[in-house]
């Protein structure tokens, strides 16, 4: 089998990944499934760059060692990879033993072979992104990076002749024009560094001990550049006793990186590969960022978007197919949370959706549920048919160039083109007295849709399933199968289900969205207090007192627990009705993992009543249960010594 080997960034996990990490590991998903589908066997990388002086400040914050505020978040990171259903092969993190030998050795190689050398680093240093800048590159005194403050620093270190390799890499991008991609990345590149010459590269650090230790030399870590970018060799067994992955992939057919970090993949991987007589990757593609409305995404500017209310809401194929169809893998997109509720209704309900159900709803009312036999050919037949077995190779051209959007676009040019075939057709009006061409017109329907579940299979796994289940198609799709038109046989028996991507209410649905995404921000910053707590590592948080007057304005009653049931949209909230004297009451508790409902029916629980209503994934709540927790995390309803009778007032 014909091999192809790819790779995500290795992610630096100084926080939850949010939805610009998840874009890049979507996309090289999608480039592993639709490669596997032509037949090549596929070696899909990703992993964790879990060293560095912002980890380690990080988990003092946290009270926690380094390597325990890692794992927390590669855990997470890992659970994100399972809900979106990325078929990754190897994760690989840079704390893994096999891999800190490995970056040890390929260390002391390059140093016994006069490659790396020890002297003193002075220079502007940018801590966010622990970077030594020279004065000429800085961009208005500022980090050309992160456009962040500098500070002059000074420290021994080891550097690796990175200026010798100028000509080098000049030679290597001329005879290889498709290295870098998109070309105006290989332009930043030659432009803004190669052009006036390279410095020799800082490989080590004393300031901190996060890290992978020199051997020869165990006051210096090794630092990012050959720790984390090694990772795409040694996650393939590279220096190690098993090395058949490595001989078997080797080289890389395309590492996928944010447009921040294609210099390091396109001017010091390579030079290391250089020095280590390695053969370099085929391509890097610096893909652009995804902007919320139009501005970068920052916690401290409260405009972070995380992936996972948008997967619960709306599902996972929805939210692949906005990030890879909405935006150009090459360049800057801005997510506009109304945007994705319109393209979800107009790609997804109203054109591919609507044609299932139509499609389905049509052979069971005309045809008994059977794919008919079509009966001759007329000129809208011919038309559909052409962009039927002609979409194929219009995907893989833009597969090929990594264009995803354009990829997809070809895929909804057959839907449309289907859609507006029922209406060229009108299979309503046939039905009444021309059977011949009504089958036909069913069976060219019901072929497309074939076609359909082929071609959208590696961006909308589940939709492409559930398309087939409707039509009474096994599992089993071959991309050639999809270029061929004819293939569905005669007398299968269609199946209607529930409708794929139903219309929605995009006011209501913003509010939601909104909702969810803040519960969730909510809920982890809320998690690192707890975890700062149980450490005893913070001071006590000042509270801020409070006088009778402003306490009497919260109004507390004894309620009886009438019923307790599910959240129809959550699975951590529970949906009450409560007694309170002569009034019942709808309460939405998050409460769930705690208590059972039979635990709670009857019992007498303490309510907040004067609380503004709210809508909790578009269930009502009118007030709130009280419940106390403690610093292992145990939680107790909050009630009465006395057993008093329900809306009694608590003062």
């Amino acid at each position: 089998m014909k091999k192809y080997y790819l790779t995500t960034p290795i992610y630096y996990p100084s926080d939850n990944l949010h939805i610009g990490h998840t874009y890049t590991t979507v996309a090289s998903d999608a480039i592993k499934k639709f490669k596997k589908m032509q037949g090549y066997d596929v070696y899909f990388v990703t992993g964790s760059d879990e060293h560095g002086q912002k980890i380690q400040e990080k988990a003092k914050e946290n009270g926690i060692t380094p390597k325990e505020y890692v794992d927390k978040i590669v855990a997470d990171i890992k659970e994100l990879w399972k809900t979106l259903e990325i078929d990754y092969d190897t994760f690989i993190r840079t704390t893994d033993p096999h891999h800190e030998k490995t970056v040890q050795d390929i260390f002391t190689k390059l140093y016994e072979s006069g490659k790396i050398y020890k002297s003193k680093y002075a220079g502007h240093y940018c801590t966010p992104c622990e970077s030594f800048w020279a004065e000429s590159q800085l961009v208005d005194g500022k980090c050309p990076d992160c456009n962040r403050e500098v500070h002059l620093a000074e420290e021994e270190a080891y550097f690796f002749k990175l200026s010798q390799y100028r000509d080098k890499l000049l030679k290597f991008y001329e005879e290889n024009p498709t290295f870098i991609q998109p070309e105006s990345r290989k332009n930043e590149m030659i432009n803004n560094f190669l052009k006036d010459g390279l410095e020799d590269l800082c490989v080590s650090r004393t300031s901190f001990d996060w890290g992978i230790k020199v051997p020869f030399d165990p006051k210096h870590v090794v630092y990012v550049w050959i720790d984390a970018l090694s990772c795409y060799i040694t996650a393939l067994g590279y220096g190690s006793d098993n090395d058949e992955k490595f001989r078997e992939f080797w080289p890389a057919d395309v590492h996928l990186v944010g447009k921040e970090i294609v210099r390091f993949h396109t001017i010091i991987w390579p030079a290391l590969l250089m020095a280590m007589d390695l053969e370099l990757p085929k391509k890097v593609f610096g893909h652009g960022w995804i902007l919320f409305e139009d501005d970068k995404m920052s916690k401290s500017k409260g405009n972070v978007i995380y992936p996972e209310p948008i997967i619960e809401l709306y599902g996972i194929d929805a939210f692949k197919y906005f990030l890879l169809r909405e935006f150009s893998f090459g360049q800057d997109g801005s997510f506009h949370r109304e945007k994705f509720l319109q393209r979800l209704n107009s790609d997804l309900a109203n054109d591919l959706g609507n044609l299932v159900s139509r499609t389905v709803t049509m052979v069971e009312k005309y045809n008994e549920g059977l794919i008919p036999s079509p009966n001759g050919e007329e000129e809208f037949d011919i038309s559909l048919r052409e962009v039927g077995i002609n979409a194929a190779a219009n995907v893989e051209k833009y597969m090929d160039e990594l264009s995803f959007s354009n990829a997809l676009e070809e895929i909804w040019k057959l839907i449309r083109r289907t859609n507006k075939y029922i209406d060229e057709t009108g299979p309503w009006i046939l039905a009444k007295d021309n059977k011949e061409r009504l089958d036909t017109v069913l069976y060219n329907l019901t072929e497309s849709l074939r076609i359909t579940s082929i071609l959208i299979k590696p961006f909308m796994e589940k939709t492409s399933y559930e398309i087939r289940k409707q039509l009474g198609l096994n599992d089993e799709t071959i991309w050639e199968d999809s270029k061929e038109w004819g293939k569905i046989k005669v007398g299968t028996k269609v199946e209607r289900g529930n409708i794929i991507f139903p219309r929605l209410d995009i006011e209501k649905e913003l509010v939601k969205l909104n909702a969810a995404n803040e519960e969730l921000i909510n809920m982890r910053t809320k998690g690192k207090k707890v975890n700062k707590v149980e450490e005893k590592l913070v001071e006590e948080e000042k509270v801020e007192e409070i006088t009778i007057d402003e306490f009497d304005k919260i109004k507390l009653k004894v309620a009886e627990v009438i019923s307790c049931e599910d959240h129809p949209k959550a699975d951590k909230l529970y949906v009450f009705q409560l007694k309170l004297g002569d009034e019942q009451r709808q309460v939405v508790s998050g409460i769930k993992q705690y208590y059972k409902p039979e635990d709670l029916i009857g019992k007498k629980v303490v309510v907040v009543t004067n609380l503004k209503p709210v809508k909790l994934r578009g269930v009502e709540s009118k007030g709130m249960i009280l419940a106390a927790e403690d610093s292992t995390g145990k939680l107790s309803l909050v009630s009465t010594l006395e057993d008093l009778q329900s809306g009694a007032t608590i003062s």
